[in-house]
């Protein structure tokens, strides 16, 4: 069974949706116990990250989601990766979980082509840097979709693959350990993003 986090933020029914669609027994739930039971977890995520923070914090899902990440494979998505990192600079500096190492930053300070539009919204080729079970069904080049004004840098030792939009290295999947998270949404990139989710509920 694959736990879908219930924290306040994150389209939920889409993502619940394209697992069932793939035939995969997923539970939406904020209950520890369920996390615990779990044969993965997503953390799903819209919005501002100070926000999604502590709607996180005050469901007290903390100290199990990190319990759990050392036992089995969590994906981070959109915002759930970028709260993964050590801290993000939106609207601030606000502490992340600190699982991968890394800054969350605003793409628009390091665009080298200032016309470009931000967010960076729609389609763009995931470019793979190196293997991974998670792109058991994908392959470099595949088209995934896009939805964020900020993005993680400074994690070059943990990123798995990238999209290049402006003259920046938008970094598109990382991991660390047993997680993984992607910048990009899955459950909107069409079969490219079913593929690599039936991947994810095979490792």
């Amino acid at each position: 069974m694959i736990a879908i986090i219930d924290y306040g933020v994150g389209n939920l029914f889409s993502l619940s949706s394209s697992l069932k669609s793939l035939g995969l027994e997923t539970e939406i739930t904020r209950d520890p116990q369920m996390l615990r039971k779990a044969e993965r977890i997503i953390l799903p995520g819209v919005g501002a990250f100070a926000d999604a923070k502590q709607k996180l914090d005050d469901t007290g899902l903390v100290p199990v989601l990190r319990e759990e990440a050392e036992k089995k494979p969590l994906l981070g998505i959109c915002l759930g990766m970028q709260l993964l990192f050590d801290r993000s600079f939106e609207y601030g500096e606000h502490a992340g979980l600190g699982l991968i190492s890394g800054d969350v930053a605003f793409l628009k300070e390091d665009l080298q082509d200032p016309t470009l539009k931000v967010p960076h919204m729609g389609w763009n080729s995931l470019r793979i840097l190196r293997d991974d079970p998670l792109f058991r069904y994908v392959h470099s080049g595949e088209y995934v979709y896009y939805v964020h004004s900020y993005y993680a840098r400074n994690c070059t030792p943990d990123t798995l693959a990238f999209s290049d939009y402006g003259g920046v290295a938008v970094t598109g999947v990382v991991r660390r350990g047993n997680v993984w998270g992607t910048q990009f949404h899955p459950e909107k990139s069409g079969d490219t993003g079913l593929r690599l989710l039936r991947a994810f509920s095979e490792i």
